[in-house]
């Protein structure tokens, strides 16, 4: 395969069964052959695009001080701002290109999660920095729900197997910004060569050249959606849950050409999380005699916590 399918998200609302079948079929077959599709019919409008760019932007451009205020010691970087260079991929030295901010999941004061994740953090400068940074949340979180609903039926599963592994997940927006490139890069590049470790990934602000992705061939492709579509990728814990029938693919973010080093990328993934008690353990239909179970049991907190010391974002 050598481009990214493209779904819409229509079908599968439609009432109609043989298109919402046709979007199950669609999404199963792109995920079990290259782990990305580019997917219209979601549930963010474009003010809300627009809005949340802005914000964002607004608070990139904010003097590095000020920025430095909104980073929270001892939480591995889970909520508020993570600083250039921090994070390195998995096997990797060097620290990726970016900077970062992240919103995590919303819960009611009387919610069991409500100990176990961290605040968010309000950032005073921008009144509506938080209000529009939530909204966009909860659209995305509601977009995969009914992603992972198709993905269910495509397994063989009750339609509705996920809903209760990512209510009150522990999901993370991350507004990325890629600064401009200012000297020639040691090796770094805006993103190394990763898989995602969550359940789903969705993707706003994959419009521009930069995302490729890694083909069964190792071939890389570029991943370019178009203005009205997310790119939503299969994550580690979602290929680990299937026996990897359903495939996490290596992707990354590449330097631009250099007459394109003066400029600033920005993109906004959301990782959409189960709850930390979600069992990853191999499902039973996803097992048989050509495709041994090939990963330990685990859960998803066990397996999170896992790979934040591995990106050194947590300290053993």
């Amino acid at each position: 395969m050598d481009k990214i399918p493209s779904v819409d998200l229509r079908d599968f609302l439609s009432g109609d069964p043989e298109r919402k079948q046709k979007f199950v079929n669609e999404i199963g077959k792109a995920y079990e052959e290259i782990g990305f599709v580019a997917l219209k019919g979601h549930f963010l409008d474009d003010k809300l695009v627009d809005d949340l760019y802005g914000e964002v932007k607004n608070f990139f451009e904010l003097p590095t001080e000020t920025k430095q205020k909104y980073e929270i010691p001892g939480i591995g970087g889970q909520r508020g701002y993570v600083g250039f260079g921090k994070e390195t991929a998995k096997g990797f030295k060097k620290g990726d290109l970016k900077e970062f901010w992240h919103f995590g999941q919303y819960v009611s004061d009387d919610s069991k999660y409500k100990s176990e994740y961290p605040d968010n953090v309000n950032v005073e400068e921008l009144p509506k920095f938080n209000e529009v940074g939530k909204e966009a949340y909860q659209m995305l979180e509601k977009t995969g729900k009914y992603v992972l609903r198709a993905l269910a039926l495509y397994l063989g599963l009750d339609e509705f197997y996920f809903d209760d592994k990512i209510a009150e997940g522990n999901s993370i927006l991350r507004p990325i910004h890629y600064p401009p490139i200012t000297q020639e890069p040691d090796d770094a590049v805006r993103a190394a060569a990763h898989g995602d470790i969550n359940l789903i990934t969705l993707l706003m602000g994959s419009q521009g050249k930069g995302l490729q992705v890694q083909n069964h061939k190792g071939e890389w492709i570029d991943a370019i959606a178009e203005p009205d579509e997310l790119m939503i990728n299969v994550g580690d814990m979602l290929s680990r849950h299937t026996n990897n029938k359903l495939k996490s693919t290596i992707h990354r973010v590449v330097n631009p050409p250099r007459e394109l080093w003066g400029t600033s990328r920005y993109s906004i993934p959301f990782f959409m999380h189960p709850v930390s008690e979600m069992s990853l353990n191999a499902l039973e239909n996803c097992i048989d005699e050509n495709n041994p179970k090939r990963y330990e049991d685990t859960t998803a907190g066990e397996f999170l916590h896992e790979r934040l010391i591995e990106l050194g974002l947590i300290k053993k």
